[in-house]
């Protein structure tokens, strides 16, 4: 199927705040993967999470299918193209990038939410960016709850239960093991860009390019290779998860 054949998609994701286009790296690596397979696409701006199907974004609308979470759409998208976005990759390829893709969604992921949610000099910051819309009172009770559940999924996923010197360095291991494939090679698996770069520099780009910088950010810039990488192939692509001047 070309991709005139495909029929146009509605993208859910959140507006910009901290510095980003949106502040979600599963919904930018979604926008990367439509812009690279060639696929018409409209973005539909959602700051409630809850309004998803399962409460959550990023998810799709395509051809009056609605298809959540961004592994799904990334299925549904290669069924639609005739297996275009995996295309190419050997096993061992798609085995190492579904690890990588593991280590950033299930582990870092939660430490970049760490550092925005559970710092409290950095917490104003989420305060303002997603609940300033909201009268002061409900806004004050909705922020207060919202952070007290988050408190909690860090500490049932383990995370929220080490100290921020802990955490730190939980962060740097698993940076220096994306360092470490990414210093003598430009991509994260095989010799071209693939869908994995997605997921891997979406959310490098989410720690990395997040305004004011959280110590993720800081830890972050002690990886030169990651930066250059991030940069390279936003570039490549032509999506960027920072807001644009």
């Amino acid at each position: 199927m070309s991709s005139s054949e495909v029929p146009a998609i509605s993208l859910f994701t959140f507006p910009p705040t901290f510095g980003l286009r949106n502040v979600s790296p599963f919904c930018l690596r979604v926008e990367m993967a439509l812009v690279h397979l060639d696929i018409p696409f409209d973005v539909v701006l959602e700051s409630n999470p809850a309004k998803g199907p399962k409460k959550k974004l990023p998810f799709i609308i395509s051809n009056n299918e609605v298809i959540d979470d961004s592994e799904l759409i990334y299925l549904h998208l290669d069924q639609l193209t005739g297996g275009r976005l995996f295309k190419g990759l050997s096993p061992a390829d798609y085995g190492m990038g579904c690890a990588f893709t593991r280590l950033v969604d299930d582990h870092l992921y939660w430490l970049v939410v760490a550092s925005r949610w559970l710092d409290d000099d950095w917490f104003p910051n989420v305060y303002e960016g997603f609940f300033g819309s909201f009268p002061p009172v409900i806004r004050n009770l909705i922020s207060t709850l919202a952070r007290r559940q988050m408190r909690k999924t860090l500490d049932l996923q383990g995370l929220g239960r080490h100290s921020l010197k802990q955490q730190k360095e939980f962060a740097r291991r698993d940076l220096q093991a994306l360092a470490n494939v990414l210093t003598n090679s430009r991509y994260i698996v095989g010799d071209k860009l693939s869908v994995f770069d997605f997921s891997i520099t979406s959310m490098l780009s989410g720690l990395l390019d997040n305004v004011p910088s959280t110590w993720m950010t800081a830890i972050g810039q002690e990886f030169p290779e990651l930066q250059h990488y991030a940069e390279r192939i936003q570039s490549e692509v032509g999506v960027y998860g920072r807001a644009q001047p």
